[in-house]
């Protein structure tokens, strides 16, 4: 199992500082404040800083997909087909999704379809196009991946009550989605 799963506290962050206590003085209340709200911001934007950097320290691993049997690189192109939602997507899309060029794309998708994981297809409505399209051994594959990422995200959420849990998955959706605007 990867050590750093096992981490309780997987990045280093900052605790959010405690805002200051009333002044006796109005003025300087007024003043302080918003530095301590600051303060808090900037903290609270380091602490996500830190948790996102142990986050991506695991992906760099492909820890997930490499534990639940699959190889990373074909998992990834896994991923991406699924991620197309039915859309039609070949090779670019496919390199657009891994943020990679396309003869490195064209390559893992290569690997998957020689492990019969996916399959081109003719686009119907441009011939030029060829279409990427998950088998049944692809659709096997990512189910057996799902379930284990999503044993793990639940064993390191076991200890959250569940309106922790619905309110992480909602913010860290939105987080996500923001993110990516």
């Amino acid at each position: 199992m990867d050590e750093d799963m096992n981490n309780t506290n997987p990045a280093p962050t900052a605790n959010p500082p405690e805002p200051a206590a009333e002044a006796a003085d109005p003025a300087a209340a007024a003043t302080a404040a918003p530095e301590a709200a600051g303060a808090v911001e900037a903290a609270s934007v380091e602490a996500v800083e830190g948790a996102m950097v142990a986050i991506r320290r695991r992906q760099a691993r492909r820890t997930f997909g490499v534990q639940a049997g699959g190889s990373d690189p074909v998992q990834e192109v896994l991923d991406a087909v699924e991620a197309a939602g039915g859309e039609p997507i070949g090779v670019n899309g496919v390199a657009a999704a891994l943020g990679v060029d396309q003869p490195r794309a064209s390559k893992l998708v290569a690997a998957a379809v020689a492990g019969g994981l996916i399959r081109r297809e003719a686009d119907q409505a441009d011939g030029r196009r060829t279409n990427l399209v998950l088998t049944p051994a692809g659709h096997d594959q990512l189910a057996t991946v799902h379930k284990h990422r999503q044993s793990r995200f639940a064993d390191a959420m076991a200890d959250w009550t569940p309106a922790e849990r619905t309110t992480f998955a909602t913010l860290l959706t939105r987080f996500v989605t923001t993110l990516d605007r």
